[in-house]
Protein backbone atom coordinates (compact mmCIF):
# COMPACT_ATOMS: atom_id res chain seq x y z
CA UNK A 1 0.00 0.00 0.00
CA UNK A 2 3.01 2.30 0.10
CA UNK A 3 3.66 2.34 -3.65
CA UNK A 4 2.86 5.64 -5.34
CA UNK A 5 4.04 6.42 -8.84
CA UNK A 6 6.24 9.39 -9.55
CA UNK A 7 3.53 10.94 -11.67
CA UNK A 8 0.99 10.79 -8.86
CA UNK A 9 3.51 12.24 -6.42
CA UNK A 10 4.29 15.07 -8.79
CA UNK A 11 0.61 15.85 -9.24
CA UNK A 12 0.02 15.62 -5.51
CA UNK A 13 2.89 17.96 -4.73
CA UNK A 14 1.70 20.39 -7.36
CA UNK A 15 -1.86 20.35 -6.04
CA UNK A 16 -0.72 20.79 -2.44
CA UNK A 17 1.63 23.60 -3.43
CA UNK A 18 -1.23 25.41 -5.14
CA UNK A 19 -3.45 24.91 -2.12
CA UNK A 20 -0.77 26.20 0.19
CA UNK A 21 -0.88 29.68 -1.28
CA UNK A 22 -4.66 29.65 -1.28
CA UNK A 23 -5.20 28.34 2.25
CA UNK A 24 -2.09 28.85 4.39
CA UNK A 25 -0.32 32.07 5.20
CA UNK A 26 3.46 31.76 4.85
CA UNK A 27 3.80 34.52 7.45
CA UNK A 28 2.19 32.32 10.08
CA UNK A 29 4.78 31.14 12.60
CA UNK A 30 4.25 28.60 15.36
CA UNK A 31 4.31 24.92 16.19
CA UNK A 32 1.90 22.11 17.00
CA UNK A 33 2.28 18.85 18.90
CA UNK A 34 0.72 15.86 17.11
CA UNK A 35 0.14 12.54 18.91
CA UNK A 36 -0.71 9.64 16.60
CA UNK A 37 -0.66 5.85 16.35
CA UNK A 38 2.58 4.29 15.18
CA UNK A 39 2.86 3.60 11.42
CA UNK A 40 -0.11 5.92 10.81
CA UNK A 41 1.11 8.69 8.51
CA UNK A 42 2.88 8.87 5.17
CA UNK A 43 6.56 9.52 5.90
CA UNK A 44 8.24 9.90 2.50
CA UNK A 45 9.56 6.32 2.43
CA UNK A 46 9.31 4.32 -0.80
CA UNK A 47 8.52 7.43 -2.81
CA UNK A 48 5.50 8.44 -0.75
CA UNK A 49 4.63 11.98 0.29
CA UNK A 50 6.30 13.18 3.49
CA UNK A 51 3.10 14.66 4.86
CA UNK A 52 4.60 16.40 7.87
CA UNK A 53 7.44 17.94 5.83
CA UNK A 54 4.93 19.21 3.26
CA UNK A 55 2.73 20.73 5.94
CA UNK A 56 5.68 22.42 7.63
CA UNK A 57 6.91 23.84 4.33
CA UNK A 58 3.57 25.03 3.09
CA UNK A 59 2.05 26.34 6.31
CA UNK A 60 5.21 27.46 8.11
CA UNK A 61 4.15 25.57 11.25
CA UNK A 62 6.57 23.24 13.01
CA UNK A 63 5.20 19.77 13.85
CA UNK A 64 6.46 17.92 16.93
CA UNK A 65 5.30 14.38 16.19
CA UNK A 66 5.12 11.46 18.66
CA UNK A 67 3.45 8.04 18.70
CA UNK A 68 1.40 5.85 20.99
CA UNK A 69 0.45 2.16 20.69
CA UNK A 70 -3.03 2.05 22.27
CA UNK A 71 -5.96 4.35 23.00
CA UNK A 72 -5.44 3.63 26.68
CA UNK A 73 -1.81 4.74 26.56
CA UNK A 74 -2.83 7.97 24.84
CA UNK A 75 -5.62 8.57 27.37
CA UNK A 76 -3.33 8.03 30.35
CA UNK A 77 -0.79 10.51 28.97
CA UNK A 78 -3.48 13.14 28.38
CA UNK A 79 -5.10 12.56 31.76
CA UNK A 80 -2.14 12.05 34.06
CA UNK A 81 0.79 14.07 32.69
CA UNK A 82 1.66 17.66 31.91
CA UNK A 83 2.11 16.84 28.22
CA UNK A 84 0.39 19.18 25.80
CA UNK A 85 -0.93 18.09 22.41
CA UNK A 86 -2.74 20.00 19.70
CA UNK A 87 -3.90 17.09 17.52
CA UNK A 88 -4.63 13.53 18.62
CA UNK A 89 -6.14 10.65 16.60
CA UNK A 90 -8.12 8.36 18.95
CA UNK A 91 -10.63 5.66 18.05
CA UNK A 92 -14.41 5.98 18.29
CA UNK A 93 -15.05 4.76 21.86
CA UNK A 94 -12.12 6.76 23.22
CA UNK A 95 -13.40 9.92 21.54
CA UNK A 96 -16.72 9.39 23.30
CA UNK A 97 -14.88 9.01 26.62
CA UNK A 98 -12.85 12.17 26.03
CA UNK A 99 -16.03 14.11 25.15
CA UNK A 100 -17.79 12.86 28.29
CA UNK A 101 -14.82 13.97 30.41
CA UNK A 102 -14.72 17.42 28.77
CA UNK A 103 -11.19 16.85 27.43
CA UNK A 104 -11.77 17.92 23.81
CA UNK A 105 -12.18 21.35 22.22
CA UNK A 106 -14.93 22.07 19.73
CA UNK A 107 -13.49 22.38 16.23
CA UNK A 108 -14.14 25.59 14.30
CA UNK A 109 -15.16 24.07 10.98
CA UNK A 110 -14.87 27.48 9.29
CA UNK A 111 -11.13 26.73 9.49
CA UNK A 112 -11.60 23.21 8.10
CA UNK A 113 -13.34 23.71 4.73
CA UNK A 114 -12.00 20.39 3.44
CA UNK A 115 -14.39 18.65 5.82
CA UNK A 116 -16.69 18.72 2.79
CA UNK A 117 -14.54 15.88 1.39
CA UNK A 118 -15.70 13.47 4.12
CA UNK A 119 -18.21 10.81 3.01
CA UNK A 120 -21.69 11.34 4.39
CA UNK A 121 -21.70 7.89 6.08
CA UNK A 122 -18.86 9.05 8.35
CA UNK A 123 -20.41 12.37 9.41
CA UNK A 124 -22.30 12.72 12.72
CA UNK A 125 -21.15 9.34 14.07
CA UNK A 126 -22.64 7.77 17.18
CA UNK A 127 -19.62 8.80 19.27
CA UNK A 128 -19.88 12.47 18.19
CA UNK A 129 -23.45 12.90 17.01
CA UNK A 130 -23.24 16.64 16.36
CA UNK A 131 -19.78 16.41 14.79
CA UNK A 132 -18.36 19.07 17.07
CA UNK A 133 -15.17 17.39 18.24
CA UNK A 134 -13.83 15.02 15.59
CA UNK A 135 -12.90 14.64 11.93
CA UNK A 136 -12.60 11.10 10.48
CA UNK A 137 -9.07 10.10 9.49
CA UNK A 138 -9.21 6.36 8.73
CA UNK A 139 -11.55 3.44 9.18
CA UNK A 140 -11.28 -0.31 8.98
CA UNK A 141 -11.96 -3.64 10.61
CA UNK A 142 -10.03 -5.99 12.84
CA UNK A 143 -8.95 -9.06 10.86
CA UNK A 144 -6.58 -11.98 11.31
CA UNK A 145 -3.19 -12.39 9.63
CA UNK A 146 -1.62 -15.83 9.30
CA UNK A 147 1.52 -17.36 7.84
CA UNK A 148 0.71 -19.85 5.05
CA UNK A 149 3.94 -21.75 5.72
CA UNK A 150 3.03 -22.29 9.37
CA UNK A 151 -0.77 -22.70 9.14
CA UNK A 152 -1.72 -25.54 6.80
CA UNK A 153 -5.44 -24.73 6.49
CA UNK A 154 -6.84 -21.24 6.03
CA UNK A 155 -8.65 -20.29 9.26
CA UNK A 156 -12.27 -19.18 9.11
CA UNK A 157 -12.83 -17.56 12.49
CA UNK A 158 -11.40 -16.44 15.83
CA UNK A 159 -11.31 -19.99 17.18
CA UNK A 160 -7.97 -20.42 15.36
CA UNK A 161 -6.44 -18.25 18.09
CA UNK A 162 -7.37 -20.97 20.60
CA UNK A 163 -6.12 -23.89 18.46
CA UNK A 164 -3.61 -26.01 20.37
CA UNK A 165 -2.01 -27.01 17.07
CA UNK A 166 -0.39 -23.56 16.96
CA UNK A 167 0.62 -23.41 20.61
CA UNK A 168 3.56 -21.05 21.11
CA UNK A 169 3.05 -19.41 17.73
CA UNK A 170 -0.08 -17.34 18.44
CA UNK A 171 -0.06 -13.59 19.11
CA UNK A 172 -2.82 -11.61 20.85
CA UNK A 173 -3.69 -7.93 21.19
CA UNK A 174 -1.96 -6.23 24.10
CA UNK A 175 -4.89 -3.93 24.76
CA UNK A 176 -7.95 -4.73 26.78
CA UNK A 177 -10.74 -3.57 24.48
CA UNK A 178 -9.65 -5.51 21.38
CA UNK A 179 -8.55 -8.66 23.22
CA UNK A 180 -11.66 -8.76 25.39
CA UNK A 181 -13.88 -8.20 22.35
CA UNK A 182 -12.52 -11.24 20.53
CA UNK A 183 -12.94 -13.36 23.65
CA UNK A 184 -16.51 -12.06 24.03
CA UNK A 185 -17.33 -13.06 20.47
CA UNK A 186 -16.08 -16.55 21.32
CA UNK A 187 -18.61 -16.48 24.18
CA UNK A 188 -21.45 -15.19 21.94
CA UNK A 189 -21.40 -11.76 23.65
CA UNK A 190 -21.84 -8.52 21.69
CA UNK A 191 -18.71 -6.47 22.57
CA UNK A 192 -20.21 -3.04 21.80
CA UNK A 193 -21.49 -2.29 25.31
CA UNK A 194 -20.63 -4.78 28.04
CA UNK A 195 -21.21 -5.58 31.70
CA UNK A 196 -18.84 -6.79 34.39
CA UNK A 197 -20.36 -10.25 33.98
CA UNK A 198 -19.46 -10.16 30.28
CA UNK A 199 -15.92 -9.15 31.22
CA UNK A 200 -15.66 -12.07 33.65
CA UNK A 201 -16.62 -14.53 30.91
CA UNK A 202 -14.14 -12.96 28.48
CA UNK A 203 -11.41 -13.07 31.14
CA UNK A 204 -11.94 -16.80 31.60
CA UNK A 205 -11.70 -17.27 27.83
CA UNK A 206 -8.46 -15.29 27.66
CA UNK A 207 -7.04 -17.31 30.54
CA UNK A 208 -7.78 -20.47 28.52
CA UNK A 209 -5.83 -18.97 25.64
CA UNK A 210 -2.86 -17.73 27.68
CA UNK A 211 -0.87 -21.03 27.72
CA UNK A 212 -1.08 -21.17 23.91
CA UNK A 213 0.26 -17.67 23.31
CA UNK A 214 3.72 -16.67 22.28
CA UNK A 215 3.14 -13.13 23.52
CA UNK A 216 0.78 -10.16 23.72
CA UNK A 217 1.72 -7.52 21.14
CA UNK A 218 0.89 -4.21 19.58
CA UNK A 219 3.46 -2.72 17.16
CA UNK A 220 5.71 -5.76 17.75
CA UNK A 221 3.31 -7.69 15.53
CA UNK A 222 5.09 -6.33 12.47
CA UNK A 223 8.43 -7.90 13.41
CA UNK A 224 6.79 -11.16 14.45
CA UNK A 225 4.66 -11.68 11.34
CA UNK A 226 6.90 -10.12 8.70
CA UNK A 227 9.86 -12.09 10.05
CA UNK A 228 8.07 -15.49 9.92
CA UNK A 229 8.39 -15.70 13.69
CA UNK A 230 4.71 -16.33 14.52
CA UNK A 231 1.81 -18.13 12.86
CA UNK A 232 -1.33 -16.17 13.72
CA UNK A 233 -2.35 -12.75 15.00
CA UNK A 234 -5.44 -10.56 15.16
CA UNK A 235 -4.74 -7.01 14.07
CA UNK A 236 -6.05 -3.98 12.22
CA UNK A 237 -6.73 -4.59 8.52
CA UNK A 238 -4.64 -1.69 7.25
CA UNK A 239 -1.60 -2.93 9.13
CA UNK A 240 -2.18 -6.47 7.90
CA UNK A 241 -2.14 -5.16 4.33
CA UNK A 242 1.25 -3.58 5.05
CA UNK A 243 2.59 -6.83 6.53
CA UNK A 244 1.43 -8.78 3.49
CA UNK A 245 3.32 -6.41 1.20
CA UNK A 246 6.48 -7.14 3.14
CA UNK A 247 6.10 -10.94 3.35
CA UNK A 248 4.53 -13.04 0.59
CA UNK A 249 3.98 -15.90 3.07
CA UNK A 250 1.23 -13.92 4.80
CA UNK A 251 -2.49 -13.95 4.08
CA UNK A 252 -5.58 -12.66 5.86
CA UNK A 253 -8.98 -13.77 7.13
CA UNK A 254 -12.09 -11.72 7.74
CA UNK A 255 -13.46 -13.81 10.63
CA UNK A 256 -16.81 -15.34 9.80
CA UNK A 257 -18.31 -14.12 13.09
CA UNK A 258 -17.79 -10.51 12.06
CA UNK A 259 -15.41 -8.13 13.78
CA UNK A 260 -14.86 -4.65 15.14
CA UNK A 261 -15.45 -1.82 12.68
CA UNK A 262 -13.51 1.18 13.93
CA UNK A 263 -13.10 4.82 13.00
CA UNK A 264 -10.04 6.83 14.03
CA UNK A 265 -10.59 10.58 13.99
CA UNK A 266 -8.58 13.77 14.43
CA UNK A 267 -9.39 15.74 17.58
CA UNK A 268 -8.06 18.76 19.44
CA UNK A 269 -7.47 18.44 23.21
CA UNK A 270 -9.04 21.19 25.26
CA UNK A 271 -5.64 22.28 26.58
CA UNK A 272 -4.21 22.81 23.08
CA UNK A 273 -1.91 25.81 22.92
CA UNK A 274 -2.31 26.29 19.17
CA UNK A 275 -5.90 25.47 18.19
CA UNK A 276 -5.70 27.49 14.98
CA UNK A 277 -2.56 25.62 13.94
CA UNK A 278 -4.26 22.33 14.80
CA UNK A 279 -7.20 23.22 12.56
CA UNK A 280 -4.81 24.08 9.73
CA UNK A 281 -3.19 20.65 10.15
CA UNK A 282 -6.55 18.87 10.12
CA UNK A 283 -7.61 20.77 7.01
CA UNK A 284 -4.33 19.86 5.29
CA UNK A 285 -4.84 16.19 6.16
CA UNK A 286 -8.25 16.34 4.44
CA UNK A 287 -6.82 17.63 1.14
CA UNK A 288 -7.57 14.96 -1.46
CA UNK A 289 -3.94 14.32 -2.44
CA UNK A 290 -2.74 14.31 1.17
CA UNK A 291 -5.49 11.94 2.31
CA UNK A 292 -4.79 9.64 -0.63
CA UNK A 293 -1.05 9.61 0.14
CA UNK A 294 -1.80 8.67 3.75
CA UNK A 295 -4.25 5.95 2.75
CA UNK A 296 -1.83 4.50 0.18
CA UNK A 297 1.04 4.48 2.64
CA UNK A 298 -0.60 3.14 5.80
CA UNK A 299 -3.07 0.80 4.10
CA UNK A 300 -6.21 1.90 5.94
CA UNK A 301 -9.52 2.77 4.31
CA UNK A 302 -10.15 6.46 3.81
CA UNK A 303 -13.43 8.17 4.77
CA UNK A 304 -12.43 10.96 2.34
CA UNK A 305 -14.49 10.79 -0.87
CA UNK A 306 -12.15 13.08 -2.81
CA UNK A 307 -9.18 10.85 -1.92
CA UNK A 308 -11.13 7.66 -2.64
CA UNK A 309 -12.02 8.95 -6.10
CA UNK A 310 -8.30 9.21 -6.92
CA UNK A 311 -7.58 5.58 -6.05
CA UNK A 312 -7.07 2.78 -8.55
CA UNK A 313 -9.67 0.05 -8.95
CA UNK A 314 -7.46 -2.63 -7.39
CA UNK A 315 -7.39 -0.67 -4.13
CA UNK A 316 -11.11 0.03 -4.17
CA UNK A 317 -11.81 -3.68 -4.74
CA UNK A 318 -9.48 -4.91 -1.98
CA UNK A 319 -11.90 -6.55 0.47
CA UNK A 320 -9.39 -6.44 3.32
CA UNK A 321 -9.27 -2.64 3.12
CA UNK A 322 -12.82 -1.99 1.88
CA UNK A 323 -14.88 -4.98 3.10
CA UNK A 324 -18.23 -5.54 1.34
CA UNK A 325 -21.39 -4.26 2.99
CA UNK A 326 -22.57 -7.78 3.76
CA UNK A 327 -19.48 -8.16 5.95
CA UNK A 328 -19.54 -4.75 7.63
CA UNK A 329 -23.22 -5.37 8.46
CA UNK A 330 -21.97 -8.21 10.71
CA UNK A 331 -19.46 -5.96 12.46
CA UNK A 332 -19.88 -4.10 15.72
CA UNK A 333 -18.50 -0.79 16.96
CA UNK A 334 -17.24 0.08 20.42
CA UNK A 335 -19.00 2.59 22.66
CA UNK A 336 -17.78 4.31 25.77
CA UNK A 337 -18.15 2.30 28.96
CA UNK A 338 -19.02 3.60 32.46
CA UNK A 339 -15.87 4.38 34.41
CA UNK A 340 -16.31 1.48 36.82
CA UNK A 341 -16.81 -1.02 33.97
CA UNK A 342 -13.89 0.44 32.01
CA UNK A 343 -11.60 0.21 35.06
CA UNK A 344 -12.78 -3.32 35.76
CA UNK A 345 -11.93 -4.34 32.19
CA UNK A 346 -8.37 -3.01 32.61
CA UNK A 347 -7.96 -4.88 35.91
CA UNK A 348 -9.30 -8.16 34.54
CA UNK A 349 -7.15 -7.94 31.42
CA UNK A 350 -4.06 -7.66 33.61
CA UNK A 351 -5.33 -10.69 35.53
CA UNK A 352 -5.81 -12.64 32.28
CA UNK A 353 -2.27 -11.86 31.19
CA UNK A 354 -0.59 -12.89 34.45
Amino acid sequence: MKKITGIIIALSMCACFTWAFAGCSKSYDGEINVYNWGENISTGEDGSMDVIAEFEKECNIKVNYTNYETNEEMYNILKNSNSNYDVIIPSDYMISKLIDEDMLAEINFDNVPNFSNIMERFKNPEFDKENKYSVPYTWGVVAMVYNKEMVNEKPTGWDALWNEKYSGEILMFNNSRDAMAIAMQMCSINPSVVTKEDIDKATEKLMEQKPLLKKYVMDQVFTEMEGDQSALAPYYAGDIAMMMENNENLDYVLPEEGSNLFIDSMCIPKNSKNKEGAEKFINFMLEAETAKANADYIGYATPNQAAYDLMDEDTKNNELIYPPKEYTDKCYTFYNLPDDVYSYMQEQFVKAQS
